[in-house]
């Protein structure tokens, strides 16, 4: 909508924000929306507004195919998207998740702690860089530790970290470990993240699971294709795509 009205133009939506497109509707090319304004305004912000309805599209309906998933199966955990968004584009793709039922994880870096392998490997330990972030961060921001071992995820715990992200870990290794952690520390929410698809995710659905995030939701996502038209002239409807010439 900005972009449209940043040119000088209106825009009137004819369905609501989240409205899922069936494949009839896709098929017979039903608008979803009609741009007013100067022609040439119109053509101004085509491609821009254009590639963000696209993108942002794409993003919301990969988040909405996981969160069915999810449900379908069910989960009643989030499914929730990682920090790889697209640079100067991160704020539209976070806010499709959103649209598409998932969740955002962290907005930008001053929205929780996550210390990850070269943080930790910076200062040593797990329990050293959870008690340093404890005193920058103060007691009402979250600190989430990356694990790649039981090991890590149980001194993570004991440091005090709110959230477990159990990285790179099979499904049945990862509910292994997740029973576990929540046995002692129920608490603490469990994050499953690395690897983690469409595919597999199914093997991932566990009671001690509570966020199951996946960087190919705002990576690498499927655009979905949209278009603008100007009223097509009736001499120019009529017309085959493919003449056939008299001899």
């Amino acid at each position: 909508t900005f972009a449209i009205e940043y040119c000088g133009c209106t825009v009137e939506w004819f369905q609501p924000e989240g409205h899922v497109i069936s494949a009839e509707e896709a098929a017979a090319k039903k608008p979803i929306a009609k741009v007013s304004g100067p022609t040439r305004c119109i053509l101004m912000a085509e491609r821009t507004a254009l590639n963000i309805l696209s993108r942002a599209s794409g993003v919301a309906t990969a988040a909405h195919t996981a969160m069915e998933m999810a449900r379908a199966h069910g989960w009643q955990g989030k499914v929730a998207g990682t920090r790889k968004t697209t640079p100067g584009f991160g704020l539209v793709e976070k806010y499709a998740l959103l649209v598409g039922g998932a969740d955002t994880h962290r907005m930008d870096l001053s929205a929780m702690v996550m210390l990850k392998d070269n943080h930790i490997w910076s200062t040593g330990s797990i329990t050293q860089s959870v008690a340093k972030a404890r005193v920058a961060c103060g007691f009402a921001t979250k600190i989430e530790v990356e694990c790649t071992s039981q090991q890590d995820a149980r001194e993570a715990a004991e440091a005090g970290a709110d959230i477990i992200m159990l990285d790179n870990y099979s499904g049945d290794q990862l509910k292994a470990v997740a029973a576990e952690l929540k046995q002692k520390w129920p608490h603490v929410i469990i994050e499953a993240s690395g690897g983690i698809t469409l595919e597999n995710m199914p093997a991932y659905f566990d009671s001690h699971v509570d966020i199951i995030s996946q960087g190919s939701l705002t990576n690498g996502y499927v655009t979905l294709d949209f278009s603008l038209k100007v009223p097509k002239p009736e001499h120019f409807a009529l017309r085959d795509r493919v003449s056939v010439s008299n001899v």
